[in-house]
């Protein structure tokens, strides 16, 4: 025999210049065959070879032609967004909200269910997804994966849901029937850590590998992001501050009875709406009464602070341990509070610990949650609808 030599070598490379070329196609926008050889450095025939092949396997699909100088028009190719879709479910204590998105992530359906009047849960999602669908005008069959923003802890080890403090009828053993249900790849992930997802692709952390994102609203949480990665920890219970033991504030000792922890004590909404109530701020949500002490000037200066020094104490916490350059402040108190709030919380944790990370405001403020499921279930059909392409 002679010496071994490397299985697949020339495969692997036409996949990784079809994954190129598809990638910056979706970029890009329509792009000739020499214009996809120059920006992938492939020669005239490689890069002819290359189209042909994503076009044979409906990958890509001719679009126009450009206008050149002498001789014929050039071909325009982009990728065929019918290719693949996903649908990305964002689901609360009252309402599920589904968008299927085709493969280039242009969002081409969406429904709105309320969850008050079902212990179904299983019912409602395949129901958002098949109308999602439906509304995008495709068959469930074209859907490569649905990701589900919800409240609470995700097991890392199984992507099944272990605890979710205002979803009681949601449990173990719900991925499964999912999965089952839907005939489709169906993933779990927790709805704060989706919206730093969002944050990192097109909000406030563009190009920034680490940073945190606190989302105060009705619960309080954190996710955190290391070298472009969410960092879950063992148990998925990474970020979840509002169970932080705090000064001023009981400490339950038992989470499973469903008492308020103690950090959600002191910088809920709740906590937020009667806080704003003793400065002389009535409204009939938090973020009303944040954004009415920043219409009233100097006057909402005493709440806004107080209310910055309760976030800060989270937020150290968190930052004095990961020491992370940026912390984004979302939720529907983050969001109503912005920069005002931001940098009040910025100078407090600069004052109370060895770390001063820049702190901001989102830059997303419709449907956080749900544009974070549809990037990760997007991220996750791209690498497998182009990480396939050579047979």
């Amino acid at each position: 025999m002679g010496s071994p030599r490397l299985p697949g070598t020339p495969r692997l490379l036409r996949a990784l210049n079809d994954r190129a070329a598809l990638e910056l196609l979706i970029a890009r926008g329509p792009l000739t065959r020499a214009q996809l050889g120059e920006l992938t450095g492939l020669s005239k025939v490689t890069a002819s070879q290359l189209v042909e092949r994503l076009e044979g396997r409906g990958l890509v699909t001719r679009v126009g032609e450009q206008a050149g100088g002498r001789g014929p028009n050039a071909q325009l190719y982009a990728v065929q967004p019918a290719s693949a879709h996903v649908v990305g479910v964002d689901v609360g204590p009252d309402r599920v909200v589904a968008a299927c998105a085709d493969i280039t992530g242009s969002v081409i359906g969406r429904v709105e269910q309320s969850t008050r009047d079902t212990d179904d849960p299983v019912g409602v999602v395949h129901n958002a997804v098949v109308q999602a669908a439906s509304s995008a005008e495709t068959q469930l069959a074209s859907v490569r994966r649905v990701v589900l923003g919800t409240p609470g802890l995700v097991d890392p080890a199984n992507g099944d849901i272990t605890f979710a403090y205002n979803l009681p009828r949601w449990h173990r053993g719900l991925l499964a029937a999912l999965r089952e249900d839907l005939d489709t790849t169906v993933v779990f992930e927790n709805d704060v850590n989706l919206a730093a997802v969002a944050e990192a692709h097109a909000g406030a952390a563009r190009d920034v590998p680490d940073f945190v994102l606190v989302w105060a609203g009705v619960g309080v949480g954190l996710a955190i992001m290391l070298g472009g990665r969410l960092h879950h920890g063992s148990t998925g219970a990474a970020g979840e501050i509002g169970y932080l033991p705090v000064p001023g504030a009981p400490i339950p000792r038992d989470v499973s009875r469903r008492a308020k922890p103690a950090f959600q004590q002191i910088a809920g909404a709740d906590a937020v709406r009667a806080v704003a109530r003793e400065h002389g701020f009535r409204a009939a949500s938090a973020g009303d009464a944040v954004r009415a002490a920043i219409a009233a000037g100097t006057r909402g200066g005493p709440l806004l602070d107080e209310l910055a020094r309760r976030l800060a104490l989270g937020v150290a916490s968190s930052c004095v341990v990961l020491d992370p350059p940026l912390v984004v402040l979302t939720g529907e108190v983050g969001q109503a509070g912005g920069s005002a709030l931001a940098e009040r919380v910025q100078h407090e944790v600069a004052a109370i610990t060895l770390v001063a990370p820049r702190v901001v405001v989102t830059e997303l403020t419709e449907e956080p949650v749900l544009q974070g499921a549809l990037r990760t279930a997007l991220d996750a059909a791209r690498d497998e609808v182009f990480g396939s392409t050579v047979a």
